[in-house]
C-alpha cells in the first residue's frame, strides 16, 4: 500500500515506517519544512496546512504527530502547545484527506489513554466515558478534530495509546538510566496502575488497525495486563539487576514535575478489549516481557 505517516521521526513513527517499508509498502513522511526527498510531503499543523496533492493515491494515513507530554514542565504556554499540536494537526490532516477526490480508505489517528482520566482501581475499556483533567480534555478535542475524515466516509480509528515501553525514547526511555543507576523505585504510593505496551506490540497493533477493516472508532493500545507502578519498579529492578525499592515521594514529584505530576501519580487501568476481540495477539503481554524486549 501507499501509506502516509505524520510524526515519522518520533519513537513510534520511525519504528512504524521501518516496519512498513520492510514489508514492501510505500511510505510518505509528512514533514514541517520543504520536502528534500521524493518520499516527503510538506505540512504545517500550526497553519493547518497540508499539501493535499502529495497525498493523492494514498490508501491509508497514520497520524502520530504531537508535542511530547513529558518533554517540558507544564507552563500555560506548553500546555497550549500540547493541545494545539494535536488538535490543529489532526484537523489539518482530516480536512486535507476529506478534500481529495479519492480519499484514502483508512485514517489511524493517534490518541491516548489519558482520555479516561484517573480511573483508580476501576478497569475501563473503550466503552468508558471520558474522564476529567487537562489530558482527558485534550484527548476528547484531539479525537473530535478528525470528524471531517469520518464525515467523508474514511474509516477512522483512534489509537488510544498507553505508556510505550522502550529504552530509546518516550517517557519510559527516561526510566531506564535511572533504574540502571540503582535510583529507581515506586513513584508516590506505587499503587497507581500504569497501562503500558511494548514498542514491538504497539507497532504490530498499528499494523493490525490498518489491516482490520471492521475496526473503527476508539481502540485501546495497551497490554492486556495493566500493572501497578510498584510492579513496574519491581520488574525494572529484576531485569536490570538493580535495587528498586526506595519510593519517590509525591511531594518531590510535584516539586520537580509541577502539574504533570498529577498524571504521573494518577491511575489508569485500561484494557484493550476491542484489540483482543479483533484477534490481535500480544508478543509481550507481561510487564517483565515488555522490559526485556526493550533491551534487545
Amino acid at each position: 500500500m501507499r501509506i502516509a505517516v505524520t510524526g515519522s521521526y518520533g519513537l513510534i513513527g520511525r519504528a512504524l515506517v521501518d516496519s512498513l517499508r520492510a514489508d514492501g509498502h510505500e511510505v510518505l513522511r509528512l514533514v514541517r519544512r520543504p520536502p528534500r526527498a521524493g518520499d516527503e510531503v510538506e505540512w504545517d499543523p500550526r497553519r493547518q496546512y497540508v499539501d493535499a496533492a502529495g497525498l493523492v493515491g494514498c490508501e491509508a494515513v497514520v497520524h502520530l504527530a504531537g508535542a511530547g507530554v513529558g518533554d517540558h514542565r507544564w507552563t500555560e504556554a506548553y500546555k497550549r502547545e500540547i493541545r494545539d499540536s494535536r488538535v490543529l494537526g489532526t484537523a489539518a490532516v482530516a480536512e486535507a484527506l476529506a478534500s481529495l477526490d479519492t480519499p484514502p480508505r483508512t485514517l489511524v489517528a493517534g490518541s491516548a489513554v489519558g482520555y479516561y482520566g484517573d480511573t483508580g482501581d476501576r478497569a475501563v475499556d473503550e466503552d468508558a466515558p471520558p474522564g476529567h483533567g487537562f489530558l482527558a480534555d485534550v484527548c476528547q478535542e484531539w479525537e473530535e478534530a478528525a470528524a471531517p475524515a469520518e464525515e467523508a466516509g474514511i474509516r477512522t480509528v483512534y489509537a488510544r495509546t498507553g505508556l510505550v515501553v522502550s529504552r530509546t525514547g518516550g517517557a519510559w526511555g527516561r526510566l531506564f538510566p535511572v533504574f540502571r543507576a540503582g535510583l529507581g523505585g515506586p513513584l508516590g504510593s506505587g499503587r497507581q496502575y500504569w497501562s503500558h505496551i511494548a514498542l514491538h506490540d504497539h507497532i504490530a497493533a498499528l499494523r493490525h488497525l490498518l489491516d482490520t477493516e471492521e475496526l473503527s472508532g476508539p481502540v485501546n493500545l495497551t497490554a492486556p495486563e495493566p500493572v501497578t507502578q510498584r510492579e513496574v519498579a519491581a520488574a525494572m529492578g529484576r531485569v536490570l539487576h538493580r535495587p528498586a525499592v526506595l519510593p519517590v515521594p509525591a511531594p518531590v514529584l510535584r516539586a520537580v514535575l509541577g502539574e504533570f505530576s498529577t498524571d504521573v501519580l494518577g491511575s489508569q487501568r485500561v484494557l484493550p478489549r476491542r484489540l483482543l476481540e479483533s484477534g490481535f495477539v500480544f508478543a509481550f503481554p507481561g510487564i517483565e516481557d515488555a522490559v526485556r524486549a526493550a533491551l534487545r
